[in-house]
């Protein structure tokens, strides 16, 4: 029952849902669970995700792919720029959610949602620089010029940390839709609010449908099926870093058709992340491709050595 705000009415509690194809559905299974704040007080039921709703969302990110990886990357930076914006201008909310979520003074919560919405801008402005510093002309010995340039792995599921409830979140969610990738993510399970919070404001932001994905519920369950997937190119592990079994069991599914996989912090990948530290760019690097270009030059090829 709604608490009421003591003015004599019930406070209208939100409904937390999940996040497909640009639309909000529950859980196809009806599920949900309890999620509370640090002290242990219930904060709202968040939808608890099934197999299908995995299968759903993979779905979903797959047919956005071609329309996203497509885009200029200039186009790309653009939107992510908009969920900034988008995001500042709800920050109050995000404010109150990570306070709960996280146990932080509003103060402390107020410093998160600045550090991500500046984390958002930070990759905006990548998209259309990653490609110089990984792509570029390669010396070749022979009358040829030989070009390397990155392309998006293609659809990535991202494991959200599970402490971080927003800015670890965008931390590793902005890297892989700014390089052309589609991804299903896979909220944190004692803290996902802001991350269904974050949902709304995709939705609003010149995001296009199924380019994100986001689902709650139990991590271990949910993963599972997206570590297996035949159609899943990537997986960061990062949410399944405090459990060593479970990421190592998701990584050997990954193997089935060869999956890019980021091992979470400690385990085989960097030490453990402090997401108010620049990132770098090693989480765009890690769901691209590289593909290389072969062109005569000379007689055969083009007069002069250049296009």
């Amino acid at each position: 029952m709604s608490d009421s705000d003591g003015k004599g009415r019930l406070t209208v509690l939100k409904t937390y849902k999940l996040y497909v194809g640009g639309k909000f559905p529950r859980s196809e299974s009806g599920r949900v669970y309890e999620v509370t704040d640090a002290k242990s007080r219930w904060l709202a039921n968040a939808p608890r995700s099934s197999r299908k709703d995995a299968r759903d969302a993979v779905v979903a990110a797959r047919k956005a792919f071609g329309g996203w990886s497509g885009a200029t990357a200039y186009n790309r930076g653009q939107v992510l720029y908009r969920i900034a914006e988008m995001l500042e201008g709800r920050a109050d909310q995000f404010v109150r959610e990570v306070a709960d979520a996280e146990g932080l003074s509003r103060a402390k919560a107020a410093a998160v949602v600045e550090a991500s919405i500046d984390r958002l801008v930070w990759y905006a402005g990548w998209t259309d620089k990653i490609a110089q510093v990984v792509g570029g002309a390669n010396p070749v010995a022979g009358p040829y010029f030989n070009l390397s340039s990155p392309e998006p792995t293609g659809v990535v599921a991202v494991l959200a940390p599970q402490q971080s409830s927003l800015l670890g979140l965008v931390s590793v969610v902005a890297p892989v839709v700014a390089t052309g990738n589609t991804a299903v993510v896979v909220a944190s399970e004692t803290r996902p609010l802001p991350a269904l919070s974050l949902s709304e404001v995709l939705a609003t932001s010149d995001v296009p449908g199924g380019v994100v994905n986001v689902l709650s519920g139990r991590t271990a369950e949910i993963a599972a099926p997206l570590a297996a997937h035949q159609d899943v190119n990537g997986i960061d592990l990062t949410g399944a870093g405090g459990d060593a079994a479970l990421a190592k069991d998701l990584e050997v599914a990954a193997a089935d058709n060869l999956k890019r996989v980021l091992r979470p912090s400690g385990q085989g990948g960097p030490a453990a992340d402090d997401w108010t530290q620049d990132p770098g760019t090693r989480r765009m690097t890690a769901f691209l491709e590289t593909k290389t270009v072969w062109h005569p030059t000379g007689a055969l090829g083009v007069s002069g050595g250049s296009y």
